[in-house]
């Protein structure tokens, strides 16, 4: 009696001779500059071919043994000496003719950081004011928008602020750390109003001068209710 085939013969010979297809990642990176009170990006100059030498995000193809978002994260360690930051994964831009060097489809991550951060491993790499950005390769001017409209819907739902701001902050840094998400202008008095309401925020005695005599008070995060709200979720609609 002839034996059926097991069922890893028939996936194997499902898959034999498909079409190889090269699988990347790219990663959008966000800073708030404190000083210069802009919401930046950080670009990289392309090392290779097509469009070396141009404006870039940073990515690697994916490894045959590795998850997305472990790649997404060795991505970021290798390239810009980055761990243990905000990350989420975006969407996936798979167009036939979106890469002339091969077909290669990206899933692609955002990442908030604090701009101060030390970084490592960069080549050629810039912050750029995200309203002032030059061209960049591919569909990456495209991965950027939409990850600053994510960032926008997300403001809404989680207090993104945490992964911007230094330990401390003033409410009017604050304020206009939203408004550059927001990419237009907030109510000073209804903002205040809701960000307190929330008691996220710890108030310490010290204040910053560097901007009048008077100063403002600096407050921080409080993490534990802050780990609460990233949990439970609210809506914060400005």
């Amino acid at each position: 009696m002839k034996e059926a085939k097991s069922d890893h013969s028939l996936t194997n010979i499902y898959y034999y001779g498909s079409e190889k297809i090269l699988v990347a990642v790219d990663c959008i990176i966000f800073g708030f500059d404190i000083n210069e009170e802009k919401l930046k990006i950080l670009l990289f100059k392309r090392l290779v071919e097509p469009f070396a030498g141009q404006w870039s995000l940073v990515g690697s193809f994916v490894h045959k043994d590795e998850d997305l978002s472990v790649a997404a994260h060795r991505i970021l360690k290798e390239l810009a000496g980055l761990k243990n930051v905000f990350l989420e994964q975006l969407t996936c831009y798979g167009k036939v003719n979106r890469d002339p060097g091969s077909r290669v489809i990206s899933i692609a991550y955002y990442s908030l950081i604090q701009i101060n951060r030390k970084l490592k491993n960069l080549h050629e790499a810039q912050w750029f004011d995200v309203k002032d950005m030059p061209p960049l390769v591919l569909d990456h001017n495209e991965m950027v928008r939409d990850a600053q409209e994510q960032l926008q819907q997300n403001a809404i739902r989680k207090p993104v602020g945490f992964n911007l701001l230094p330990e401390y902050f003033t409410l009017p840094q604050l304020l206009k750390l939203y408004q550059e998400i927001y990419q237009k202008p907030l109510d000073d008095r209804n903002f205040r109003k809701k960000i307190l309401s929330m008691d996220l925020l710890v108030k310490s005695g010290k204040k910053d001068k560097s901007s009048s005599k008077k100063g403002a008070f600096l407050y921080k995060f409080d993490k534990g209710r802050y780990n609460n709200l990233i949990k439970k979720g609210f809506l914060f609609e400005l």
